[in-house]
């Protein structure tokens, strides 16, 4: 005999928290390749190419985002649909981050003297979490 359960508020309210903490740590760690590439790129077009900070950030950033785009949207959220779209809202919150991060620099580094190395690997983990809210209510919605 089969037995027959029906879903409750409760357990589809426990499975969705289950599958938001499984798309938060997928998305944290494909957000770690996406920072091990933006911050490699930022230092080398930085430090070794002599690129003002708030470029290098913008080109660094742009390689990061397409990276975890493509990424997240396999794995993470795993939309295959309306990829234009979606990749469009994606660097658009991206973008978010290199505002965000530019601003800091302006605060930190040209305001306190602070090294833009510092104000980068700083900004990461708090663009990793804004953006993580946003790309999963609008990208990937």
């Amino acid at each position: 005999m089969t037995e027959i359960t029906a879903t409750t508020p409760a357990v589809t309210a426990e499975n969705s928290r289950s599958k938001t903490v499984r798309q938060l740590v997928r998305y944290t760690v494909i957000g770690g390749s996406g920072v091990v590439i933006d911050f490699v790129v930022f230092l080398l077009l930085h430090n070794l190419a002599g690129m003002d900070e708030q470029l290098a950030n913008a080109l660094s950033t742009t390689l990061g985002i397409a990276n975890n785009f493509v990424l997240n949207a396999l794995f993470t959220f795993e939309r295959r649909d309306r990829l234009v779209v979606r990749f469009l809202r994606f660097y658009a919150v991206g973008l978010t981050g290199i505002v965000f991060t530019n601003l800091l620099f302006l605060a930190f580094t040209n305001g306190l003297g602070i090294d833009a190395n510092v104000v980068k690997a700083a900004s990461l983990p708090l663009v990793l979490a804004l953006q993580f809210v946003l790309n999963r209510k609008w990208s990937f919605a």
